[in-house]
């Protein structure tokens, strides 16, 4: 049987370790629900919030170790739905890589697809499951209207998923 051809998901000769801003959904494997569930807050009735699985407390620490892995990153909103991931992340011009958790330092500030992978690969090696789908989406956020979207939209995805479902 002949599979269809995948598009590749990255824009042509852009350079992914370029300074910017850059919106990333991750999604799990099958798209389970296995990170967290929507619940109706109890601080503020009504406002549905997210309740972290074990497995989403795991992708929640090494998403927060994203900054000291990478000097060159700033996580700056995330949120961790039931069957994936939004990071708000911007890639800065102010040092090279450190190597505490992710290796040999770096010559070159890192890439998207490199970050992206280390979360994945060790949040599936903590687990000891496969997590995650193959590859990811990514926005690259062009101007601050459209880095406040994207951050609203990670704010409101828990109520926009809690009132479809309904």
């Amino acid at each position: 049987m002949d599979l269809p051809n995948r598009k590749h998901p990255r824009l042509k000769d852009y350079d992914y370790s370029s300074v910017g801003a850059y919106f990333i959904t991750v999604c799990a494997r099958n798209k389970e629900c296995i990170f967290s569930r929507i619940t109706v807050g109890r601080d503020d009735p009504g406002a549905p919030e997210t309740a972290l699985s074990s497995r989403g407390k795991i992708v929640e620490k090494y998403i927060l170790s994203i900054p000291k892995a990478y000097a060159d990153i700033t996580v700056e909103n995330y949120i961790i739905m039931p069957n994936h991931v939004h990071i708000l992340m911007t890639i800065n011009d102010n040092a090279k890589a450190v190597s505490e958790n992710y290796g040999a330092p770096r010559s070159s500030r890192p890439t998207v697809s490199s970050v992206i992978g280390a979360l994945k690969r060790f949040t599936n090696r903590e687990t000891g499951e496969k997590l995650w789908q193959t590859s990811f989406y990514d926005h690259i956020v062009r101007d601050e209207n459209d880095f406040l979207t994207r951050w609203q939209y990670i704010d409101k995805n828990p109520a926009k998923w809690y009132y479809e479902l309904r």
